[in-house]
């Protein structure tokens, strides 16, 4: 049986730029939101063929934003690289659940590098103010049972870097 092994926050870190020692916790590092985007347009995937839905970033009222209920993008303050024998999960962390909202992630292959994104999506009928740089999310990086013969290729290889 093999069994899954988390990366200590304070070795994560070193895959993670940018990371302040507040952000380092026991099995994983903290992310920060740098931006939120609303969607404007439908999306398409297909087979063959992805459209993404057009999004226009929602600005700051005092250092806030002041989001109402629904679905908005994030975009991650760290550029992260998942060290190849590793896969990355991304966690809504626990203070945002507890005010009616969470993140959902896509799997971070071994090898990527970008500053991710990520879908925030507000249930909370009043809304949430989310301040800019606050600690979202939880990244953690598990090890593969081996190595990968290649590391991430996909089009999402080093976006916004």
């Amino acid at each position: 049986m093999v069994c899954a092994v988390a990366l200590p926050g304070y070795k994560a870190a070193g895959y993670i730029a940018g990371v302040m020692a507040s952000q380092v916790q026991p099995a994983g590092v903290d992310l920060r939101v740098e931006s939120v985007f609303s969607f404007n347009s439908p999306g398409l995937l297909g087979v063959e063929k992805r459209v993404l839905s057009n999004v226009v970033e929602v600005p700051l009222t005092n250092g806030f934003w002041e989001l109402g209920p629904g679905a908005y993008k994030v975009r991650f303050v760290e550029a992260v690289e998942v060290p190849l024998g590793y896969v990355g999960f991304c966690f809504p962390r626990s203070s945002l659940l507890r005010m009616g909202a969470y993140v959902g992630c896509a799997v971070w292959d071994p090898g990527y590098r970008g500053r991710g994104e990520a879908l925030l999506y507000v249930v909370n009928p009043h809304g949430i103010r989310l301040e800019a740089k606050a600690r979202i999310v939880q990244l953690v990086f598990i090890r593969m049972e081996e190595e990968p013969g290649e590391g991430y290729r996909g089009v999402y290889q080093g976006e916004n870097l």
